[in-house]
C-alpha cells in the first residue's frame, strides 16, 4: 500500500489477500465455499456463534432467560471459527445466508425456524419468552429504538473505527480521525442518556442493554481494540457506571464465556450444552 492519494479505477477488481486482519476470509461474493453440516444438540435452541460482541449479545440473552427460570430457553452453543471460514460451510449458510455469526435455529417450531442478525435474534427470543422487552407501548418503543440504534451504529465502531485503528495493515490519519470523531459522538449520546436513566430503556433492563453492552461497555472497559485511553473512555462516566453494573450480573458473566476462544482459559467455554459446563468444561479444566 502507498500513502499517496488513491484514484479508483473505472471498474473495481478483487485482489484476494489484500492485507489486514481477516483479509483471508473476506470476499465479494456470498454462498458456501464447502459442504459441512452443522451439529445439532439436545435442546430446541441451537446457537452457532463466536464470542465477538455480536455473539455475546445472544449468549447473554439466553443466560438471562435461564436465570429467570425459563427452562425452555435451554440451548446448545456450537463454536464457529470465523478465522477458519466455518461461516462459509453449507450448513451455516443455510441458517444465515449472510455468513455472519450469530445464527440460531429454533427446533421447537414446525418447521424449525432460522433466525439471523443479532438484533433479530434478541427480539425473537424476547417475544418468544415474553421477557426483557417492555409491554408498555411507550417503553417498548424506547427499547426498540435503542436496539436499532446499536444495529445501525455498531458497524461504525467495528468495521470503521476498529478496523482502521486496530486491524488495518497500515495506519492512516484520515480514516482514524473520521471514525474516532463518530465513536466519541456515539459515546456522548450514550453518556447523556445514561445520566438520567439506569438502563437504556429507563429503569428496566432489556434487550437494548444486551445489544449495546458487548460493544460500548466493552469499549469503555478496554476489552475491544485497546482504545480506552485513546478515546478518553474515563470521561464517559455514566457509560462506565452502566457497564460496571452489567458486569456484576451472573448471567452476563456466563454469557461472555460462551464460545469464547481468547483470554484466560478459565473464562473460555468453547461449547455450551448444560449449565454445569461452566464449572466442568472451561478450557482450564480440559
Amino acid at each position: 500500500m502507498s500513502d499517496t492519494s488513491y484514484t479508483p479505477p473505472r471498474v473495481w477488481k478483487w485482489e484476494p489477500g489484500n492485507g489486514g486482519k481477516f483479509a483471508n476470509i473476506n470476499r465479494p461474493i456470498a454462498g458456501p465455499t464447502h459442504d459441512k453440516a452443522l451439529p445439532v444438540g439436545k435442546h430446541p435452541l441451537q446457537l452457532y456463534s463466536l464470542a465477538t460482541p455480536n455473539g455475546v449479545k445472544v449468549t447473554i440473552m439466553l443466560e438471562e432467560l435461564l436465570a429467570k427460570g425459563i427452562e425452555a430457553a435451554e440451548y446448545d452453543a456450537y463454536l464457529i471459527q470465523i478465522g477458519e471460514g466455518d461461516q462459509f460451510g453449507s450448513g451455516f449458510v443455510d441458517v444465515n445466508p449472510n455468513s455472519k455469526i450469530p445464527a440460531l435455529m429454533d427446533h421447537s417450531t414446525n418447521p424449525p425456524q432460522r433466525v439471523f442478525e443479532s438484533g433479530a435474534i434478541l427480539l425473537y427470543l424476547a417475544e418468544k419468552f415474553s421477557a426483557f422487552l417492555p409491554t408498555d407501548p411507550a417503553k417498548r418503543t424506547e427499547c426498540l429504538s435503542w436496539l436499532f440504534w446499536q444495529m445501525g451504529s455498531g458497524p461504525i465502531l467495528g468495521g470503521g473505527f476498529g478496523h482502521f485503528y486496530a486491524y488495518a495493515p497500515e495506519k492512516y490519519q484520515y480514516p482514524i480521525d473520521r471514525y474516532t470523531m463518530e465513536i466519541k459522538r456515539q459515546l456522548d449520546v450514550l453518556d447523556r442518556h445514561l445520566a438520567n436513566n439506569r438502563y437504556m430503556a429507563g429503569d428496566e433492563y432489556t434487550i437494548a442493554d444486551m445489544a449495546i453492552y458487548p460493544w460500548y461497555g466493552a469499549l469503555v472497559k478496554n476489552r475491544v481494540y485497546e482504545a480506552a485511553e485513546f478515546l478518553e473512555a474515563h470521561t464517559y462516566t455514566h457509560v462506565l457506571r452502566w457497564a460496571e453494573e452489567l458486569d456484576t450480573r451472573p448471567a452476563v458473566q456466563r454469557g461472555r464465556m460462551v464460545n469464547r476462544t481468547f483470554g484466560e482459559p478459565s473464562e473460555q467455554l468453547h461449547e455450551r450444552h448444560d449449565a454445569s459446563d461452566f464449572e466442568h468444561k472451561t478450557q482450564d479444566k480440559l
